[in-house]
């Protein structure tokens, strides 16, 4: 695994990176990243990351779909910010899919006292609520969407740190520069127009 993570963590950035300039080359560089970090959050026994690494695999083929479709006028999918119901929608998700997942990693692993009594369900659970919302609102040009990712991304630094993940701590420290940036950008965007 060591040096499949740096390989890994190189298409992650790249991939933010495109998302940030709103180039469609954050797709096929994301599905390169995700499909490495399956195994390497499953590896190190970040189940539930592993699993939203799924999921990203699944909204990175909708949001090439997405991005590359042209609607009945000819126009590109725009970025737009939530109304106030989506908003509220986002974050009822983010704990709804917290505490399912919780409990769910607490139930899957409940004969390895280890990960029980460690933080590794609390955190891995949360950072993964964050990305799964904020990857379905970035397949939908959503600037909220960066937002989430800020979130997710504090978080996920030192949970790759603690174990031993250190290309993918630093990838997560690039993806917050990167995420801050990309809000700026995509909303100069949107007052813009």
């Amino acid at each position: 695994m060591d040096w499949i993570e740096p390989i890994a963590a190189v298409f992650g950035v790249l991939s933010v990176w495109f998302a940030r300039k709103e180039n469609i080359l954050v797709f096929p560089f994301g599905i390169i990243n995700v499909a490495i970090y399956i195994y390497i959050c499953f590896a190190a026994r970040l189940y539930a990351n592993a699993g939203i690494n799924v999921v990203y695999l699944a909204s990175n083929v909708y949001g090439w779909y997405l991005w590359s479709r042209i609607d009945g006028e000819s126009r590109k999918l725009q970025i737009k910010r939530n109304t106030s119901k989506e908003n509220m929608i986002s974050w009822t998700a983010v704990v709804a899919i917290y505490v399912s997942l919780f409990f769910l990693l607490r139930y899957v692993n409940r004969t390895d006292t280890g990960y029980i009594q460690s933080y590794l369900p609390y955190i891995d659970s949360f950072n993964t609520a964050f990305f799964l919302v904020a990857t379905l609102l970035m397949a939908f040009k959503k600037l909220e969407n960066w937002q989430f990712w800020i979130i997710g991304n504090i978080v996920s630094i030192p949970i790759y740190a603690s174990q031993g993940l250190y290309f993918t701590s630093a990838q997560y420290a690039i993806f917050l520069v990167l995420a801050i940036s990309g809000w700026k950008e995509w909303k100069r965007k949107i007052n813009y127009k």
